[in-house]
């Protein structure tokens, strides 16, 4: 559904990605992962639009969209969720949901997609009143979530969605992962930290390492591999 052929792109005159392969089959969980640095949080943005391509190919569903802008690719099915919460604090959790279905095709289902959210996260529902800036963290992570879902993507992309989540969240976190291609049969391109939580829910891996892919297979094939867990995971 997604591959990245031999992407490019960076900050000013500094590069940062060196060429990295990718493919996520559709319907299923491809994890991203490696140490800090090696660039998995601008894989993304660069496939998403908001850090501009220097070279190299992204093919969605068929299509190259490299160079499509990113209101076009959310229009296509794309949708990114970046690390941090990045919500309108003083906007209830209705109206920061609701801005997620600005994309006209997502505003013809936003009935339908408010009621898919608040299923996922039924606390969301609770506090569809309250505002978004007094929310718990994970709380606020369900929004950028749900916000994101809001657009009714075919892809979803998730920059570290159980970052500084308390273990029992990071578990539930994980558990709306699976639904979300289970019961909702979304692809999901997922960039963590937590390794062996990312394995464990993931169909396919690929680790990075500065800058570009150094290895990709199964779970198994990376959970039964010492060298590349002790080199690129820390584990």
């Amino acid at each position: 559904m997604l591959e990245v052929k031999e992407l490019e792109s960076g900050y000013g005159p500094m590069q940062v990605l060196w060429k990295p392969n990718l493919y996520a089959e559709k319907g299923k969980i491809t994890s991203l992962l490696g140490p800090n640095g090696a660039g998995k949080s601008t894989l993304l943005a660069t496939v998403f639009g908001s850090v501009k391509p220097w070279g190299g190919h992204v093919i969605y569903q068929g299509q190259e969209v490299t160079q499509l802008p990113t209101h076009k690719k959310v229009n296509a099915g794309l949708a990114l969720v970046p690390e941090g919460k990045h919500l309108f604090p003083n906007m209830s959790v209705y109206e920061n949901l609701s801005m997620g279905a600005y994309p006209k095709k997502a505003l013809a289902c936003k009935d339908a997609s408010l009621e898919l959210v608040y299923s996922l996260f039924p606390r969301l529902k609770e506090r569809h009143k309250q505002k978004a800036g007094s929310l718990s963290g994970g709380e606020q992570q369900m929004v950028t979530i749900g916000r994101a879902l809001m657009t009714c993507p075919k892809l979803i992309m998730l920059d570290e969605p159980s970052q500084g989540l308390a273990p029992l969240l990071v578990d539930m976190m994980f558990e709306t992962v699976l639904k979300m291609k289970e019961e909702i049969g979304l692809t999901i391109l997922l960039v963590e930290q937590n390794a062996r939580a990312s394995i464990d829910a993931a169909d396919y891996v690929y680790i990075m390492h500065e800058g570009t892919t150094k290895f990709h297979g199964l779970p198994e094939k990376i959970r039964e591999s010492d060298k590349i867990r002790e080199a690129y995971l820390g584990s």
